[in-house]
């Protein structure tokens, strides 16, 4: 069924364009393009020219290329003639490690770089754009010149909570080439699985790599045991030594370093469970972290990282560090006899001794350790360690001005098992909300906070394939892209010279590359997102729409009733009175795409009046626009985490004050509920009214009736009838009775 849906697809795709037209929309977008007249024509009879230190980029150009073995390659500097692929190395300072001249004319292409890794980035350039064209013997001409903006351009994928095939992770690392990353994050052990063959230690992948059931959150919630390989239940995998050397000679051929990561000293349950010894309990299933007092831990991790470090050449090894209880070691005799003869006075800063020491053990061995932000806490850090920051951006904040190099993956922005759209209309995920406008629009350099000195230890960006809910390559491929071009541009690409409209112009040419390529992308939605803003002066809201799709046909209405081919086509924001009805819909080929949305604009009473916060302020963690959120007249979005909702994790307790006696109409809330990260309604809202201040009268309460256990991603708007009514003071309270996350965004009276 995919496949006959791709190959319709490209077919449309196909139809689209002129078989003579040129397509130039390349990403990311290159430095300098110079456009010129005319074709390259591929044929049976292009050769490649290349000196003998760049033979294998040849071979990997030929075979992108699909040329006849008989005609791939020419070893020699200089070849004359029509039809010919020039490769060469040429110093050029202004190309720094990276860059590359690509050349294209109808007679023949030449690419230069200053290195091996720039004549690698410059025939991908020339793969992608030949993959852009409808006629893909039709190379347009043009003239590049490009270098990357940071030496670090990462995709994560973890394989712990799903295995996945070498066969499917060098399809991932193909495409990863084409839009320039250079580093692969292999995620290979966790909690959930053991996924790299340590011949030491033959327990780890013959009971650690497999679990009793497929479905993680199934197994979580269940005993949690580890099965075997070859018993009927076992569910899970390894990649062989043999495996791994040829993932990291497959990647180094296209310019990508493999980056492994070895749990550690959390999230280890699965060697724990295979040599319990090496736990606090001494139990198998009984602790997560290593113990950290029993030297026969580290000679275990040493033994360990001394294989990882034969398989993989990288600077860089990733021990994790993140997450770590630290339960087990407060009442562990070993790790408090340790503490107390290292004259360490908690749990933060056993862990950064451990961290420490395994960091010189990777210096003594020629090494870097890479962790994540967690590794800053507890002490000072180990020189030459680099920090990946994916708790928002203190951390890589926090490393920098410590003198460490970072790698910049928050949350917010590079998590890509986060929702993509409406998460009412995905398949279940994590939770979060990161469209692909969202990781476009991220920059990694926070340039208000950081000295040029601290800017320039930012040395890239990643993003995240946290596998959990994605147990099939389809899945994980349905995440990452298109997101995962987003973020090249923002690893590649200046920041003036970004640009979304025209990012997602090119996209749509992409399209056609990701469907040659049998990619299981994201389609975009042809649902209307419609927003409101309250302009001060004029007293009314100006209204917005906005969608996935690339310049779609929107017709709406504001009288309430159904948009249809003859209502107005939106073309810009438009301002409405008071309280709006607005309906939109987009309409392609005369036919609607997908069902009315609805949004009420209301330019209510309460914008821009004070509020009091009864029993103490919102979160620290959700302060939105602080004090004036509630009645700023900006309704949230999919997304707490978008700066419109308002978090509070007690009971809500508020006051507007109206500013003299008010006739009232209505008053209505809104909450959220998404059970995943512990976001839930209030059992009830209650609404009273006073005109001094001190005296309040209940006008009634609304109760919930929104279960709890409920996982899908909710939104409910309490209501109040107050019609004959009229007060100065108007006072809500909203019991939080689940003890989790309560997010509200507006308080609107009319």
């Amino acid at each position: 069924m995919l496949g006959g849906l791709l190959l319709l697809q490209t077919t449309f795709a196909m139809a689209q364009q002129k078989p003579d037209r040129a397509v130039y929309d390349l990403v990311p977008t290159p430095v300098s393009m110079i456009r010129k007249p005319g074709f390259f024509q591929m044929t049976d009879a292009v050769r490649i020219a290349a000196p003998a230190a760049l033979k294998d980029a040849a071979m990997l150009l030929a075979g992108a290329l699909h040329l006849p073995e008989q005609n791939k390659m020419i070893l020699s500097g200089t070849v004359h003639g029509r039809g010919v692929i020039h490769l060469a190395l040429r110093k050029d300072p202004t190309l720094g490690s990276e860059g590359y001249h690509l050349s294209v004319s109808p007679t023949g292409i030449q690419i230069t770089g200053s290195n091996r890794e720039g004549v690698i980035h410059g025939l991908f350039t020339l793969v992608q754009l030949q993959e852009i064209q409808t006629d893909e013997n039709r190379i347009p001409c043009l003239k590049i010149s490009d270098t990357p903006r940071f030496t670090y351009r990462g995709m994560h994928l973890d394989v712990s909570r799903h295995f996945f095939p070498v066969s499917f992770i060098k399809k991932f690392i193909d495409v990863m080439a084409l839009y320039k990353f250079n580093t692969f994050h292999w995620h290979l052990t966790d909690g959930a699985g053991w996924r790299l063959q340590i011949k030491k230690y033959p327990l780890l992948t013959l009971e650690g790599a497999w679990r009793t059931r497929k479905n993680l959150s199934e197994w979580w919630k269940s005993d949690r045991h580890y099965s075997r390989q070859g018993a009927p239940d076992a569910y899970g995998g390894y990649y062989t030594t043999r495996q791994a050397k040829e993932v990291v000679k497959y990647a180094a051929q296209r310019g990508i370093t493999v980056i492994p990561e070895i749990e550690m000293p959390a999230h280890s349950e699965e060697v724990l469970a295979c040599y319990p010894e090496l736990s606090c309990s001494g139990k198998p299933y009984k602790n997560a972290e290593f113990c950290i007092g029993n030297d026969s831990t580290f000679t275990f991790l040493e033994d360990v990282l001394t294989e990882v470090m034969r398989i993989f050449p990288s600077k860089y090894i990733h021990i994790g560090g993140d997450e770590a209880s630290k339960t087990s070691w407060k009442t562990c005799p070993k790790d408090q006899a340790l503490m107390k003869r290292l004259g360490l006075k908690n749990g933060a800063e056993l862990q950064s001794y451990f961290v420490n020491r395994i960091g010189k053990f990777l210096h003594a061995h020629g090494r870097k350790l890479l962790g994540w932000d967690e590794i800053l806490e507890g002490g000072t850090l180990a020189p030459g360690a680099t920090v990946m920051s994916w708790r928002g951006e203190a951390g890589g904040i926090a490393a920098t001005r410590q003198g460490h190099d970072v790698v910049m993956t928050p949350g917010a922005y590079c998590y890509f098992d986060h929702y993509q759209s409406d998460p009412n209309t995905q398949p279940y995920a994590i939770g979060g909300y990161t469209p692909l406008s969202k990781v476009y629009g991220y920059d990694p350099v926070p340039a208000d906070s950081l000295s040029p000195a601290e800017q320039n230890r930012i040395i890239g960006v990643q993003a995240n394939l946290w596998t959990e809910y994605m147990p099939t390559t389809e899945q994980v491929e349905y995440m990452a892209f298109p997101r995962m071009l987003a973020l090249s541009e923002v690893a590649w690409t200046a920041p003036h010279r970004k640009n979304f409209d025209d990012f997602h112009r090119r996209l749509q040419s992409q399209y056609l590359l990701l469907q040659r390529h049998n990619v299981n992308y994201y389609r975009p939605s042809y649902r209307v997102h419609i927003s409101a803003l309250p302009d001060d002066k004029k007293k009314e809201n100006l209204v917005s729409f906005s969608t996935e799709q690339y310049q779609p046909v929107i017709r709406y209405t504001t009288n309430g009733s159904t948009p249809d081919r003859k209502s107005p086509v939106y073309t810009k924001p438009f301002y409405v009175k008071g309280r709006t009805t607005v309906k939109a819909i987009i309409f392609k080929d005369g036919l609607p795409m997908d069902s009315v949305r609805v949004f009420t604009a209301n330019y209510h009473k309460a914008i821009g009046k004070k509020i009091t916060y009864n029993n103490g302020g919102w979160s620290s963690s959700y302060p939105a626009a602080g004090a004036s959120t509630l009645t700023d007249g900006i309704t949230g979005g999919l997304t707490y985490q978008d700066k419109k909702w308002q978090g509070f994790l007690h009971d809500i307790d508020v006051t507007v004050d109206m500013g003299g006696v008010t006739t009232l109409n209505s008053l209505s809330i809104r909450f959220m509920q998404l059970k995943g990260p512990g976001v839930y309604m209030p059992g009830s809202v209650t609404v009273l009214l006073s005109d001094d201040g001190k005296n309040f009268k209940a006008t009634g309460a609304v109760q919930n009736d929104i279960s709890p256990k409920d996982s899908r991603l909710l939104f409910k708007t309490f209501t109040f009838d107050l019609k004959g009514k009229s007060a100065r003071f108007i006072r809500v309270k909203a019991p939080n009775v689940q003890d989790g996350f309560m997010f509200t965004d507006e308080i609107m009276v009319n």
